[in-house]
């Protein structure tokens, strides 16, 4: 997908998030009979507007799309006309100014439990957590854990799917084990405890699951073609050839073929490989190449899991229209805990400051996630709205948090901060923002070069 179509994906995400956003502050000042003057998607220079209803509320689509604002009538504005003085926002109450500031985020949020809920009745594809055998000396082989454990539960919540198992053990970041209850191969029920203690705060970031030793068991993956010219070709692999093992070490996903290969840059590797119920070994050397700033090894071969194997593992996670709601808010509630946690670690050291991502970023993974197809856009949407949501309410001065800050030290003290107060916020405010988009465009442009 080339940048263009990710530029229009990621506005398409923005302009829903942000209207979402303004119109939670919009109706609820509305609610509270405060004068809105103009909503607008953008900032900067008014590129299209049109007055509607009553208030002749001007609605306008601005230069700078990273965002938006709603304006309503403030007495602190020198150009405010006196009739709308009765309806300013100053004058509404401390409890009507906290709902107004603090309905922006809710909206956020409750757009991502509606997305959520969509897909849950709509049903979201996925993968039994049917794990392979742990490679030796890892945490899952030292838990026990045994070719065709099919994962039924992390720490006594249920997960059908690899992508709840994954995210069942994010959640447990911090913790010094797992509990994982399994049904075995032959049916019976089991517990394996597996240690966390040795994945480092970066591991976290990554493939941490490979780390631990669970990986997820796709049989022996085919070769789907072998490329011209490249070391699989030359030493004879082709098309609907198994493959096996790699250098004596037992493979049952594609991902397991490209860590073995991977790791050997321009030596020799060994594939045991099936082909007409035959078995027989192909040695080759691997050609070296740089990958994310790494020197790795290719094989040149495009694999695929068997297509009668996958369609056994395939599972549909699907609700009815309640249970899908409950589902939509249970999954938001968690990623906003899950996002604090995170910005908590960031905060204190134990989590990398990579995590954080700028706009490139974020339109990359727009145009992924819109070529993926649709669940999985309305998914993306989702958890980029709990985001904004879930960042627009933290204590900063210039977000809806830091104005809340002010209007709850308000309530404390009785009366208003004083101007002052108010303007040195907006300046550290304006300062940390300024430090945070800074950090996430430098993130975005390390990825890319």
């Amino acid at each position: 997908m080339d940048i263009v179509q990710k530029v229009l994906w990621f506005l398409v995400v923005l302009g829903v998030l942000v209207v979402f956003h303004e119109l939670g502050h919009y109706l609820v000042a509305r609610w509270c009979n405060v004068k809105v003057l103009r909503f607008s998607v953008g900032f900067g220079r008014v590129l299209w507007s049109r007055r509607y209803g009553r208030d002749g509320t001007e609605f306008a689509v601005s230069a700078v799309p990273l965002g938006g604002y709603v304006k309503m009538a403030d007495e602190r504005d020198p150009e405010i006309a006196p009739a709308d003085r009765p309806r300013a926002f100053n004058r509404a109450t401390v409890w009507q100014r906290i709902a107004i500031v603090s309905a922006g985020p809710i909206a956020n949020l409750l757009l991502a439990i509606v997305l959520y809920a969509g897909t849950f009745m709509a049903g979201v594809p996925g993968q039994k957590p049917l794990l392979a055998e742990p490679p030796r000396g890892s945490a899952a082989a030292a838990a026990a854990v045994q070719r065709g454990d099919l994962v039924t539960a992390v720490d006594g919540v249920p997960v059908t799917s690899v992508a709840d198992l994954r995210w069942r053990l994010l959640r447990a970041t911090g913790s010094d084990d797992v509990a994982l209850a399994v049904e075995t191969l032959d049916r019976r029920s089991a517990t394996r405890v597996v240690s966390l203690r040795d994945l480092a705060p970066g591991d976290w970031e990554g493939a941490f699951m490979r780390k631990l030793g669970l990986a997820v068991d796709l049989g022996a993956p085919l070769i789907d073609e072998a490329v011209a010219g490249k070391p699989a070709q030359r030493a004879g692999l082709r098309a609907g050839d198994r493959i096996l093992a790699v250098d004596g070490i037992p493979v049952r996903s594609p991902a397991d073929v490209a860590v073995a290969t991977n790791a050997k840059p321009a030596a020799e590797i060994v594939f045991r490989v099936e082909r007409d119920g035959t078995t027989f070994d192909v040695p080759l050397v691997t050609e070296a190449t740089e990958a994310q700033g790494k020197r790795v090894g290719i094989a040149g071969v495009r694999l695929k899991v068997d297509p009668a194997l996958a369609q056994g593992l395939a599972v549909t996670v699907r609700y009815g229209p309640l249970d899908a709601v409950a589902q939509g808010a249970r999954k938001t509630w968690e990623l906003s805990v899950f996002t604090l946690r995170m910005l908590g670690r960031i905060a204190t050291g134990t989590a990398s400051l990579r995590n954080i991502s700028g706009p490139i970023t974020l339109a990359d993974y727009a145009g992924q996630s819109a070529q993926a197809g649709a669940l999985v856009f309305v998914g993306y949407l989702a958890l980029i709205s709990i985001s904004l949501g879930v960042l627009n309410l933290l204590p900063i001065p210039l977000l809806d948090g830091g104005q809340l800050l002010y209007y709850f030290a308000e309530v404390l003290r009785g009366r208003p901060l004083s101007d002052r107060a108010f303007e040195l916020g907006q300046r550290i405010g304006m300062a940390m923002l300024a430090a945070l988009m800074a950090l996430a465009l430098f993130n975005d442009f390390s990825r890319l070069f």
